[in-house]
C-alpha cells in the first residue's frame, strides 16, 4: 500500500491528466467537476486513506449541488471507508465500476520490446483520436473524452503505427513525480502481439530521461488481459475502489 504522500500525488496527477472543468478541495478531499462522462473528473475523491468524518459527506454534496453538478463519489474498497460506502447505501446510492489503482516501477518497463518502441507525441492526430476513441463509442462520451484531452497539459501520446495505420495507442501524463499511463487500446485483430508493451516501453523510456521512477494505472476490474500484462509488466494493485452515485437523480 502506498503511504499517504503518495496516495495525494496519485489522485492529484490522475486530475492532472483527465483535466476536469472545475477542481475544489474540502477537508482532504479533492472535489472535481465537470459535465461530461469521464468518472475520474467528476466524482469527490479522499486525499488519504485514513479516518475521514463522515460529517464531511453533506458538506461534498452541497458544495457540487450549488455548482450546478451532480455530485458523485469515487470511494476506496477499504475498511476505512466501510462507514461511507453503509452512508451512502442508506440514501439510495448505488456502487459501480469497481476498479484497481496499480503502481509499480518504471525499471521493469523498460526491456526491451517486441519491436520498435511506440512514437510519442505532443498532441493526438486524428489517427490516435480513432483509436482512443473506438469504434461504436457513443457519441456524448467521445465528445467528452475528447474535450478532457484538449483541457490536459503535458501530456505525451503513444502510437504504435505499421504501414500507415496506427494499431495501439495510449497517453502518457507527468506530474506528482509520477508517470500515469492511461487510454491504453490496441486495435481488436492486433491483440496479444505485444504491442502495449511497446507503448509502456515507450512512456517509461520519456518517464527515466525526465527522471521519473514510478508508475501508476487505473483499470477496470473485470478486465483480465489488460491486468495480466500490467502484473507481467510488474505492475500489483496499490487499491481497489469503486463509484458510488446517486440512482434517483443520475
Amino acid at each position: 500500500m502506498p503511504d499517504a504522500a503518495a496516495i495525494e500525488a496519485i489522485e492529484r496527477a490522475t486530475l492532472q491528466a483527465v483535466a476536469p472543468e472545475r477542481v475544489e478541495s474540502l477537508g482532504g478531499w479533492l472535489l472535481p467537476m465537470d459535465h461530461g462522462t469521464v468518472g475520474r473528473a467528476r466524482s469527490a475523491v479522499p486525499l488519504h486513506h485514513g479516518s475521514h468524518e463522515l460529517a464531511l459527506l453533506p458538506a461534498i454534496l452541497a458544495r457540487y449541488t450549488a455548482l450546478g453538478f451532480v455530485p458523485r463519489l469515487r470511494l476506496p474498497d477499504l475498511p476505512a471507508f466501510l462507514p461511507w460506502h453503509e452512508a451512502l447505501a442508506r440514501r439510495g446510492w448505488q456502487r459501480l465500476q469497481p476498479t484497481l489503482t496499480l503502481t509499480g516501477d518504471v525499471q521493469p518497463l523498460l526491456a526491451a520490446p517486441g519491436g520498435p518502441p511506440a512514437d510519442l507525441d505532443s498532441s493526438p492526430d486524428d489517427a490516435w483520436m480513432a483509436m482512443f476513441l473506438g469504434a461504436g463509442l457513443d457519441p456524448d462520451d467521445g465528445a467528452s473524452r475528447s474535450r478532457l484531452l484538449a483541457r490536459a497539459t503535458g501530456t505525451l501520446y503513444a502510437s504504435v503505427r505499421e504501414q500507415g495505420q496506427t494499431v495501439a495507442c495510449g497517453a502518457a501524463s507527468f506530474g506528482h513525480g509520477w508517470l500515469g499511463v492511461h487510454g491504453m487500446r490496441t486495435a481488436a485483430a492486433r491483440r496479444g502481439e505485444g504491442l502495449a508493451g511497446r507503448i509502456l516501453h515507450a512512456m517509461a523510456t520519456e518517464a527515466s530521461r525526465r527522471g521519473v521512477t514510478g508508475v501508476f494505472l487505473q483499470v477496470d476490474a473485470s478486465n483480465l488481459p489488460a491486468l495480466a500484462l500490467y502484473r507481467r509488466a510488474g505492475l500489483t494493485m496499490a487499491w481497489p475502489y469503486a463509484y458510488w452515485r446517486c440512482a434517483v437523480t443520475d
